[in-house]
């Protein structure tokens, strides 16, 4: 059975992609801040499937120490890690010469820092086996920004450019890496907000994208993929 590493994994597109992979029998480590979250989402997974194997982490992954070690005794318990899923993100709703003293560096340390570190984690290890598949959620707020949410959408930017580096960095070894850059998706980042959701991208279309991506031939690699509401964007 292949193993999956997810951050922040217990909401949204997260939890969608969990309990795809799941459903594939591909075993999981899945990380949240909180560890009720954890055990209750833990529990069913295991009943959509009882033959695979869950990793669980209370994790900060704005925390450097914290999502190295998720990545270490994910490692440990599950062995080989060949599919990352780079999804932690928080939306800042402000524009920069309005943000708070610090929401630059929690927003880089969160949206941007956690792949970067587990792309160095796991980086040579996959390399060594010739095999592995590294999903980012990136967002339509990468090719757009949004001056609304605008230091939300730098770190965006800067991690599908990062997902190209790590495909030219991974390309002459067979490791497929793919950006997955969603529009409006109806998350926990829309809660107060009354919107239709009919009218959105919802997390299972996400996880159904990653699903059949990862099941393409060994030969064909999905670089980028845009998935936006049909009637456009919120």
């Amino acid at each position: 059975m292949k193993n999956a590493l997810i951050t922040a994994s217990t909401k949204g597109i997260g939890r969608a992609i969990a309990i795809a992979l799941a459903k594939e029998s591909i075993n999981l480590a899945i990380c949240s801040r909180s560890n009720d979250d954890l055990l209750s989402f833990k529990s069913e997974l295991l009943t959509i499937n009882p033959a695979v194997k869950i990793f669980t982490s209370v994790t900060d992954c704005s925390i450097k120490q914290q999502v190295l070690q998720f990545a270490g005794e994910a490692e440990k318990v599950l062995g080989f890690i060949s599919i990352i899923i780079n999804n932690v993100g928080i939306y800042q709703y402000s524009s920069i010469l309005d943000d708070g003293e610090e929401t630059f560096e929690k927003v880089v340390n969160t949206n941007l820092a956690p792949a970067y570190l587990l792309y160095r984690y796991f980086g040579k290890k996959l390399i060594a086996k010739q095999e592995g598949h590294i999903f980012n959620i990136c967002s339509i707020a990468s090719i757009s920004p949004i001056a609304e949410a605008g230091t939300y959408s730098v770190t965006k930017y800067a991690l599908l450019g990062l997902s190209k580096v790590m495909r030219l960095e991974m390309q002459p070894h067979g490791v497929k890496v793919t950006s997955i850059i969603p529009g409006s998706t109806l998350t926990d980042s829309w809660n107060g907000i009354t919107v239709d959701k009919d009218k959105m991208v919802l997390p299972e279309d996400i996880a159904s994208v990653i699903i059949n991506t990862y099941k393409m031939s060994a030969g064909a690699n999905v670089d980028e993929i845009i998935i936006k509401p049909v009637y456009g964007q919120i």
